[in-house]
């Protein structure tokens, strides 16, 4: 009688710790194993491009940039800022990903913007009418910016092969991030972007940046006059 009822006190216990861990590992609070290329004799590439001219190929700036974002835990925070631009301490899985890009020299609000604004019909995303102030913080709108100017790659994260550390990938036009690592075989890909990854399924293809697209002085004069 005593262990039965023993059991009736720890059972809700059990429950309350095992929902927290659910929790934890969900928000990506919980640490996990991960992998690097040298793990299953991949090489890891480096660009041929340093945009930024310090000496650490564009391919590692782009990690390590997206690294350090996640590292400093910004408060999550979806709101319109004038000049688009959140607070260093708040943002969204978008974020990460143009911080990556400023890290290593890019300015990757200027060249979306530009593009939009040359290309309007192509993003669907901005419904006719661009938005400066928050057009390069929507994930389906950095998709069609990279189907149109990096390299399109598989999103199978059995194709171990086909990832490096600081590839770009989307989750059903609702989540953005960069590999932090070589996915194993039984796990998706690692994405520096924040936890909800952990609960969405990759959408092919994924992305490798190349030396980008530079918006020539036509396509920023139209996007100023906008």
């Amino acid at each position: 009688m005593r262990k039965r009822t023993r059991w009736v006190r720890l059972l809700p216990a059990l429950l309350l710790a095992a929902l927290l861990l659910l929790l934890l590992d969900y928000c990506g609070l919980l640490p996990h194993r991960t992998y690097t290329a040298e793990h299953f004799g991949i090489e890891t590439l480096q660009s041929p491009h340093d945009e930024d001219g310090d000496g650490i190929d564009d391919y590692t700036d782009l990690m390590l940039g997206a690294r350090e974002d996640a590292e400093n835990r910004p408060t999550y925070d979806p709101g319109y800022f004038a000049g688009g631009y959140p607070p260093e301490d708040r943002g969204v899985c978008t974020d990460v990903i143009w911080r990556a890009f400023r890290h290593a020299g890019y300015d990757l609000k200027a060249m979306v913007d530009a593009d939009i604004a040359a290309n309007t019909e192509r993003y669907w995303r901005v419904e006719g009418q661009p938005d400066p102030n928050i057009d390069f913080r929507r994930v389906p709108n950095l998709r069609v910016f990279f189907m149109r100017h990096a390299e399109s790659l598989t999103s199978d994260p059995y194709d171990i092969s086909a990832w490096q550390p600081g590839d770009i990938v989307t989750f059903e036009d609702r989540h953005i991030g960069r590999g932090d690592s070589v996915p194993h075989p039984q796990q998706r890909p690692v994405a520096a972007g924040g936890g909800r990854a952990a609960a969405l399924s990759p959408q092919p293809p994924h992305f490798r940046p190349l030396p980008l697209y530079r918006p020539n002085r036509n396509q920023l004069r139209k996007r100023d006059d906008h």
